[in-house]
C-alpha cells in the first residue's frame, strides 16, 4: 500500500494506456504503408493540430529534424506498428512530408552488398 502523496504506480511498470487504446483499436494506418525507415518532417505549411492525443504534438517536435518512423518509435517507447498509425495520421493531415526509402534489386546473397559492408567494416 502507498502512503498518502506518493505515486501508486512504479516507473518501470511500463505505460499504463495499451497501445490499441492509443491508436483507438486500428491496426492499419490512414492509406499509406510506411516502412520503419520512412524518413518524415514537419511540414511548414501545416494548419493547425486538431487532434487531442499527446503523441501527436510530441511527433511533430521530434520531426522539426528529419527522423525515420523507427527513430520516433523509440524516442516514444511506443511499438513501431502503432507509431506508423500515428504517423499516416499526421501525413495524411499534412502535417508531416514523408520520404520512402529507395529500393534495391539486390537480394539476401549478393555478393556486391556483401563486400559495400566489408568494406565499410574495414574503414571502421
Amino acid at each position: 500500500m502507498t502512503r498518502f502523496g506518493q505515486p501508486w504506480f512504479d516507473d518501470e511498470a511500463g505505460p499504463l494506456v495499451r497501445p490499441y487504446a492509443v491508436t483507438r483499436g486500428r491496426t492499419l494506418g490512414a492509406g499509406r504503408e510506411l516502412d520503419m525507415l520512412t524518413v518524415v518532417m514537419t511540414n511548414s505549411s501545416a494548419v493547425s493540430l486538431r487532434r487531442p492525443e499527446p503523441e501527436y504534438p510530441e511527433i511533430l517536435r521530434l520531426c522539426h529534424v528529419p527522423q525515420s518512423v523507427a527513430e520516433v518509435s523509440a524516442v516514444l517507447r511506443l511499438p513501431l506498428a502503432v507509431t506508423k498509425i500515428l504517423v499516416g495520421d499526421l501525413i495524411s493531415d499534412g502535417h508531416l512530408n514523408f520520404r520512402t526509402p529507395d529500393r534495391t534489386d539486390a537480394g539476401a546473397g549478393d555478393i556486391t552488398v556483401l563486400r559495400a559492408v566489408l568494406d565499410g567494416i574495414r574503414k571502421l
